[in-house]
């Protein structure tokens, strides 16, 4: 539905109501830096979005809206900033406290990604940014998905999927385009990593990686892929995946005519993604990617789910129960998940786009 003449309609749903999704979203909607480049509808509880504008001395106005097209005509109006909300979820979340885990909260959220990812399916809106759930109340309410990621694969009918951990570019990493770090596993217990790593796996996520980093603006993605073991195996003294499963996948790769290095040690390897030698890099596992990423710069990384045929994008961070509700929530990482998000939807609906094209991150 967008033209490069029109701002992207975002939907952006409201998260664990326990948790700073709803104010996060609020703070970052006052900025009128961040108007300027998107508009959004929010899918979740208008009550929920009132007491979260009270925090700030209700900066915005939540307005509630029948369908997302109506969040258009309330864009660029004068006075207090309107925030359209798309009613989504029971009445009982009004109740839920703040900073617990509750089933309640959990159906709510399941109910806003659903219903916001069927709007982007059908083309209503341009993008999807997701406010942080939690899991374990996702679980308790009977939706057994680990995360935002396996759910929207679910709802999007694939199975080449990823998540990529985004850093735009500036003083914490020095790549034109930034750096991108693409899971091969993700929730997943540490202790099945090595066996659930495989040669067609890395293949993937390298193929996601390379098409995540054209669409935002690499011109030859450089792609690092780390080593699962310490000093990359040490040549088999620390383990032998380096050898058997991983250099394959990267002489694939490099068949493919991909611009792909490794297994290289995960420790040098992240200083030189920050450093600008690497565009992407491709880690074995959660944490290997998650927490190198996040000292560079927690408040600024984007998530993004790569080989949706939809965008959807989020802020790296989780719930913080500990925070919830007390205006003390860092909005960085909303605000930069809607930029992220606004930017790509844009080159989706760009010049050189076919509507026969696969979508970014496709």
């Amino acid at each position: 539905m967008n033209s490069p003449a029109r701002k992207p309609l975002l939907a952006v749903t409201q998260g664990d109501v326990a948790g700073v999704g709803p104010e996060t979203i609020v703070h970052a909607w006052a900025d009128p830096e961040l108007r300027a480049v998107a508009d959004i509808v929010v899918v979740g509880h208008p009550e929920v979005m009132r007491g979260a504008a009270r925090l700030f001395g209700d900066c915005v106005r939540v307005i509630e809206v029948e369908s997302p097209e109506q969040a258009r005509e309330l864009s660029g109006e004068a006075g207090t900033p309107a925030l359209p909300c798309l009613p989504c979820g029971e009445d009982v979340i009004v109740d839920v406290p703040p900073g617990q885990i509750d089933p309640r909260a959990g159906a709510a959220a399941y109910a806003a990604v659903v219903r916001a990812a069927g709007l982007a399916l059908d083309g209503q809106v341009d993008g999807v940014t997701t406010a942080p759930l939690s899991k374990a109340a996702l679980w308790r309410a009977g939706h057994r998905y680990p995360g935002h990621t396996e759910l929207l694969a679910h709802l999007c009918g694939v199975d080449s999927f990823a998540m990529m951990l985004y850093l735009p570019p500036g003083d914490a990493v020095r790549g034109p385009a930034g750096l991108g770090v693409v899971h091969v596993t993700l929730h997943a217990a540490l202790r099945t990593v090595a066996d659930s790593i495989n040669t067609e796996a890395i293949v993937d996520k390298c193929r996601l990686a390379n098409r995540a980093m054209l669409n935002l603006g690499a011109a030859t993605p450089r792609i690092g892929v780390c080593a699962l073991n310490p000093h990359a195996g040490e040549e088999g003294l620390f383990g032998d995946e380096e050898q058997r499963i991983i250099a394959p996948a990267v002489a694939a790769a490099r068949s493919e005519g991909w611009n792909v290095s490794g297994p290289l040690p995960a420790d040098t390897l992240m200083a030189a993604g920050r450093d600008g030698t690497y565009d992407a890099i491709v880690a074995m596992y959660h944490d290997q990617g998650h927490i190198a990423l996040k000292l560079l710069s927690m408040h600024r990384a984007v998530n993004i789910t790569l080989g949706l045929p939809i965008v959807r994008t989020s802020a790296a961070h989780g719930t913080a129960f500990d925070l919830a509700w007390q205006g003390r929530a860092d909005w960085g990482g909303m605000a930069a998940a809607l930029r992220v998000a606004a930017q790509l939807a844009k080159r989706a609906a760009g010049p050189d786009h076919d509507e026969h094209d696969e979508l970014p991150l496709a």
